[in-house]
């Protein structure tokens, strides 16, 4: 059996332990022996079973964690698979690899053997692993680039453990930053004795005598502390330019004092650089002191003058502590976990400066992710260049180092810069909303700054363009809940746009007064809190001019959508909206991309298109030669415009403008028409990139979210009815319902009858509109106020009594308000005393005079009249009724049709092509300020107003007289009367007239050329 392998060895001698273990034979000479030992050994060997089925074995393995997490056996569930993980990860003898067929072999065999895992009471025992053994020779590190001579002795000197450890505070100062202690030294690792065969085996203790000087022949020179030993170095002129500068003033100053000078190596000083810069607070050659790095004055190395070394270590000083400020602002933010996550997945918001248990708020975290990030790449630059350092391949000086850096310390310098600006200026109480404010308005202008400078910036471009990505997601992670679920998320209260709570969503001013927009100054000195109220109006508008207020500058462009689409996101989600609505808007909303992943692809897309170039460089260089031909053309049509001759003005202008890519469509039509107040040209890329990435997609969810709450506003809940209702009622659009109701009053006035009782005047309401509109029964009444006494001797003002109202339910109370209603009114009643002035005059019949002829008996004989004054009164009253009616229908005429009607006509297309519930409630209140207008009962009118109403007025009391006939009135009244009128109208024709000449208002051009045709000519 000399062929056999050592695996046939071990299966053999395995095979006979086996037969022992199961058939209890001891005896191997045992006939029985024999046979069970051939027996298993031909099946070893010559078997037919299958390989083992690792897919098989874990599924078992999962299905009895399934079955212990049914069982609710948690910690047994939890050690079953912790085990049979750490077993499959496990090396088995004389096998490669891990999870291989001989591990999931092991386990097939248990699970057959096993018979009821789930039954069976187990507890894990605790196991004690085994101390790793560092391999890695930490003396051969920390001498790496010195040149210390090992001695003479080269031997380790053999130490005793049995030495007390008191001597150990008698070592001198350690090393905390960089792990060097001089009290303490790793293990030797065994694995590298082996393999350096020169090096003998080292054993020793702390404390044995000798031990100090091993340190030093094998451990870096202690240079940090004081009298430390020179080390060696070349006796060359160019390494001893320390000891001819300090003769030459010695030679020269005779009061020349050489100082205490501490020697370090220009390796040292590198390797003091790389901690300084990775965040590391220790150091021997650079000092902190309350929050400054300062260099140590005594420092020096042999090769360089103590002032060369002092300047070039001041300049890394400034960037270390710019660096030591960052990372303290990284730990204070992340000092409420273990170490910065994802902006997307943290749990709190608001900034550390506020100490106390308020975690910081996500506009800071995310500003921390993005710094951490950058100093991750940094600090693995670093790492880098210290194990090039390490390695010695090749000369690494400090100069090399910096230049080498210098790329990474000029970002590290915007990023200073823009934490000193953005972070640490703003004071300490200042509210979370301000902070993320000016923060984003920081990086934003910083970009646009940069931006300015060209090719030059483009890496200081790049690192705050992608600094400022990080930093506004949790805004736009805010705007796109708001936008697409109607729920503002803002527990941190960081965001400009913060929500009212004491307004619930079903109340009436909930558009108005549910949400406030806050915008500061720039100089974070106070706090302005503006009411968004109906419009979306940017505070920068509603502000004082002196102050520069600001809010996150790149929302100011799309900041009305983002209220729109998230005030109409949040009333569709209370209204009742169809279920199948909601749920085709939910499968919807699963498949949905966030706000900021649309965002970062369109970034993303858009750099892509923009680094595509051509296969051919040439061909690529003549298109954009044309391209920048034809648009100076065009530029210089526009500079010609303002007599701007300027051909360089015009190359410029092209070059910049060539970056849109619309530009030429917009600009190179037929006509030229430049909007000067639009934004909708640019010279700085960052802008274009976020109207082409972010804006466009905030500008569909706003059509998308406000089409569909004016759809379900119209559809479901009868806007549009509603406000021709009002138009019915109160504009008396529907005359023949409101006739029946107004002409009952007139009748009751005329007949001398009381009217003003609620009873009376509801009832007639009701009767009138129940007929025609049954539907609008219900909402309308009519209530009795309270009017000034002096103001009843007039009787056109007894109508001012009455008040209309008309309940409309929500949400359409949002639009309706009852605001709107006092307007309602205000026209209704004039319309009221026009038609009855109207019905006054029109129901007046020739009848009604009585024959006066006869004088009753007893009269004097002198007050008799001849019959021929009698029928010239007559006459008289005939022309002045004739007259009267002219006017009152022409001042009817003109409010009926010239303003009720056309402008009701506009205002039913505006509202038809009304975007948004804003748009649609600015509508209505311009039309009713329209016809408030127009019917002339606006204040600075008012004159016009009181001498239509004393010719209303005049109207009522000729009717008055005409039907009490001549014998209940003096005859002189009539020339009362008409003086009156023809003083009012002259009035009114001379007002008006010289109101449409100036072309203040154009609308009274009909109404004066009416009134000026009635007018009596001399």
């Amino acid at each position: 059996m000399a062929h056999w392998t050592t695996f046939d060895k071990e299966t053999e001698r395995e095979t006979k332990r086996l037969v022992r273990c199961i058939g209890g034979v001891q005896d191997e000479e045992d006939q029985n022996f024999q046979l069970a030992h051939k027996f298993a050994w031909s099946n070893f060997r010559f078997h037919r079973y299958l390989d083992v089925d690792s897919h098989k074995v874990q599924r078992s393995i999962s299905g009895i964690h399934e079955k212990l997490m049914v069982h609710s056996d948690v910690r047994k569930a939890e050690s079953w698979t912790g085990l049979t993980e750490e077993f499959l990860n496990s090396p088995l003898p004389n096998t490669e690899g891990t999870k291989s067929d001989a591990h999931y072999g092991v386990l097939s065999l248990l699970l057959f053997l096993s018979t009821s895992p789930l039954h069976t009471d187990f507890t894990e025992r605790p196991r004690l692993k085994e101390a790793e053994e560092d391999s890695f020779d930490w003396a051969q590190y920390l001498r790496e680039g010195e040149d210390g001579d090992v001695g003479p002795y080269p031997e380790t000197p053999d130490w005793s453990e049995e030495e007390s450890e008191e001597d150990d505070g008698q070592q001198p100062i350690s090393r905390e930053d960089s792990g060097i202690q001089l009290d303490r030294t790793p293990l030797e690792d065994q694995d590298n004795n082996n393999n350096n065969n020169k090096a003998s085996p080292v054993t020793w203790t702390v404390g044995e005598p000798g031990a100090r000087l091993w340190l030093e022949r094998h451990v870096v020179t202690p240079y940090w502390v004081a009298h430390a030993p020179r080390f060696p170095h070349s006796l060359h002129l160019h390494s001893n330019l320390l000891n001819v500068w300090d003769q030459h003033l010695y030679n020269t100053d005779p009061l020349y004092l050489p100082e205490e000078k501490a020697f370090v190596t220009e390796t040292q000083v590198i390797r003091e650089t790389l901690w300084l810069l990775s965040g590391v607070k220790k150091h021997f050659i650079f000092q902190h002191h309350d929050g400054k790095v300062s260099v140590r004055s005594n420092v020096v190395v042999t090769h360089l003058t103590p002032n060369c070394l002092r300047s070039v270590l001041d300049h890394v000083a400034v960037f270390g502590q710019a660096v030591f400020r960052l990372q303290r602002f990284i730990d204070e933010v992340t000092g409420h976990g273990s170490e910065p996550s994802p902006p997307g997945s943290s749990h709190g918001s608001s900034h550390g400066a506020k100490r106390g248990s308020e975690p910081p708020f996500r506009t800071y975290q995310a500003f921390v992710w993005a710094l951490n990030k950058y100093f991750t790449g940094f600090k693995e630059e670093l790492t880098t260049i210290e194990r090039e350092l390490i390695r010695n391949d090749e000369t690494v000086t400090l100069l090399a180092v910096l230049e080498r850096l210098n790329p990474h310390l000029a970002q590290i310098k915007v990023l200073h810069k823009v934490f000193s600006t953005g972070v640490a200026e703003v004071p300490p109480e200042t509210p979370n909303v301000v902070r993320a404010s000016h923060l984003l308005n920081t990086l934003y202008k910083a970009i646009i700054e940069y931006d300015g400078a060209g090719e030059a910036s483009e890496q200081a471009v790049a690192l705050l363009f992608s600094l400022w990505t990080e930093t506004v997601r949790p805004y736009l992670e805010i705007v796109d809940e708001w936008i697409v679920h109607g729920h503002l998320f803002d527990p941190a209260r960081e965001f400009i746009i913060q929500r009212n709570k004491d307004v619930p969503v079903n109340h009436r001013d909930f558009w108005y007064a549910t949400y406030t927009l806050y915008s500061v100054s720039e100089t974070v000195e106070s706090e302005e809190k503006l009411s968004d109220a109906a419009s979306g109006s940017s505070a920068g508008e509603q502000g004082s001019s002196a102050r520069q207020l600001t809010m996150v500058s790149f929302l100011k462009p799309v900041l009305k959508q983002i209220i729109m689409a998230g005030k109409s996101m949040q009333l569709l989600k209370n209204l009742d909206c169809k279920e199948t609505e909601r749920s085709e808007r939910s499968s919807r909303d699963a498949e949905r991309k966030s706000l900021y992943t649309r965002f970062l692809e369109s970034v993303q897309s858009r750099l892509c298109s923009r680094a595509e170039s051509p296969e051919d460089p040439a061909a690529e260089q003549q298109a954009t030669r044309r391209s920048l031909i034809k648009m100076q053309s065009i530029i210089s049509q526009h500079l010609e415009i303002e007599d701007v001759h300027d051909p360089l003005l015009a190359i410029n202008f092209a070059r910049l403008y060539l970056e849109q890519n619309d530009f030429h469509e917009r600009f190179s039509g037929g006509e030229l028409n430049v909007d000067r107040s639009s934004q909708s040209v640019t010279c700085q890329t960052f802008e274009l990139t976020l109207r082409s990435c972010l804006y466009p997609h905030i500008e569909r969810r706003y059509v998308e979210c406000c089409g569909n709450l004016m759809k379900t506003l119209k559809k479901d809940y009868r806007l549009l009815g509603y406000l021709q209702a009002m138009r019915n009622y109160f504009l008396l659009e529907a005359g023949d319902t409101m006739y029946d109701f107004y002409t009952a009053i007139f009748d009751k006035v005329q007949e001398k009858e009381s009217w003003q009782q609620l009873s009376f005047l509801n009832g007639q309401l009701q009767e009138a509109v129940g007929q025609r509109h049954p539907e609008d029964s219900s909402r309308l009444s009519i209530f009795l106020e309270t009017i000034d006494p002096s103001r009843k001797k007039h009787p056109v003002n007894n109508l001012e009594v009455l008040t209309l109202g008309y309940k409309v339910p929500w949400p359409v109370d949002i639009v309706i308000s009852s605001e709107c209603q006092k307007i309602y009114n205000q026209v209704f009643l004039l319309l009221l005393q026009i038609k009855w002035a109207k019905y006054s005059l029109d129901t007046l019949r020739f009848s009604d005079f009585t024959d006066v002829a006869k004088k009753p008996s007893g009269a004097p004989v002198e007050d008799a009249k001849p019959k021929e004054p009698i029928k010239q009164q007559t006459h008289r009253m005939c022309l002045l009724r004739v007259k009267l009616m002219h006017f009152v229908n022409s001042l009817h005429n003109y409010i009926m049709t010239r303003i009720l009607h056309s402008t009701g006509l506009e205002f039913q297309h505006q509202v038809q092509e009304a975007k948004d519930l804003d748009q649609l409630i600015k509508i209505h209140y311009r039309y009713l300020a329209t016809i408030h207008d127009r019917c002339l009962l606006r204040e600075k009118v008012s004159f016009v107003k009181e001498a239509i109403m004393k010719v209303l007025n005049l109207v009522l009391i000729f009717s008055d007289r005409w039907r009490a006939g001549f014998g209940a009135w003096k005859i002189e009244s009539i020339d009362k009367m008409e003086s009156d009128f023809k003083n009012c109208h002259m009035f009114l024709v001379t007002i008006l007239n010289k109101a449409v000449c100036r072309g203040s208002f154009p609308h009274l051009e009909s109404l004066a050329l009416s009134l000026m045709a009635g007018l009596e000519q001399c």
